[in-house]
């Protein structure tokens, strides 16, 4: 995990679904992620750090 790594990981727990797009762009993890931050915010985050750190 490099420094852009963790710079994706910080715009990911303050804008989920940003840091998503950043690392998939317009896929279906993106729209996923933006139905979980609706849902609540926790799940979006938790999902957003997941997709970053597993690619």
């Amino acid at each position: 995990m490099g420094m852009t790594d963790f710079i994706r990981i910080i715009i990911a727990i303050l804008l989920p679904p940003l840091g998503v797009f950043l690392q998939v762009g317009l896929r279906g993890a993106f729209w996923l992620n933006i139905l979980l931050t609706l849902l609540g915010y926790i799940p979006g985050i938790v999902h957003a750090v997941w997709i970053i750190a597993r690619r």
